[in-house]
């Protein structure tokens, strides 16, 4: 099973993702991952988002290729095993905020169906998201709006591509509100994975 963590810069998802390392809703022998990955695939991708200027379409190429990275060397060998896969991000990462960067890009009428038109052939869907709910000024605030990415105007344009996402697939997702105190949050991604488990 995959089990995926989501949401918006300074949603909790990292935090949320140590907790389940130690939870004993998952089982031991589960895999942690991340999207980006420690691969030269994923600091390639970190450069990118260093990069002010960086251009949009180049970026989203190097996430993908840090995705499918990450599919044949991580996710689909532990999933081959028979283990429970925990990523912290994954493929809507890409569409969500990848498609809020790309409407600078001519002919791109909907930015985010093109970014999952390029995934669609071969990358291996999450069993379950968890998407960490929580307003795009609060998420900037937490996340130290330390980065192109982490901005208020520009998480406003991703958190709508997650809302068209869950609509889209709303038996995958599971809506955790972020803006609760964490103890909160993390008891109520215990309580979701332990039904799923």
């Amino acid at each position: 099973m995959l089990i995926t963590l989501e949401g918006l810069d300074g949603s909790g998802k990292s935090t949320a993702t140590e907790h389940l390392r130690s939870s004993p809703v998952v089982p031991a022998d589960a895999t942690f991952t991340r999207e980006p990955t420690d691969s030269w695939y994923g600091e390639a991708v970190e450069r990118s988002i260093a990069d002010p200027d960086a251009d949009s379409l180049a970026e989203l190429f190097l996430y993908t290729a840090d995705h499918a990275a990450h599919l044949a060397d991580v996710v689909r060998p532990a999933l081959e095993d028979g283990d429970v896969v925990v990523s912290d991000r994954y493929s809507d990462s890409r569409y969500a905020y990848q498609g809020a960067t790309l409407t600078d890009v001519d002919g791109l009428d909907d930015p985010l169906a093109y970014v999952r038109e390029v995934h669609a052939p071969w990358t291996r869907p999450p069993d379950v998201t968890l998407y960490f709910d929580v307003d795009p000024e609060t998420a900037a605030e937490r996340s130290g709006a330390t980065n192109k990415f982490e901005q208020a105007a520009y998480l406003a344009r991703v958190r709508e591509n997650y809302e068209r996402l869950i609509d889209d697939d709303p038996d995958r997702f599971v809506r955790i509100d972020a803006t609760r105190p964490q103890d909160a949050v993390l008891e109520t991604v215990d309580d979701v994975l332990a039904d799923v488990l």
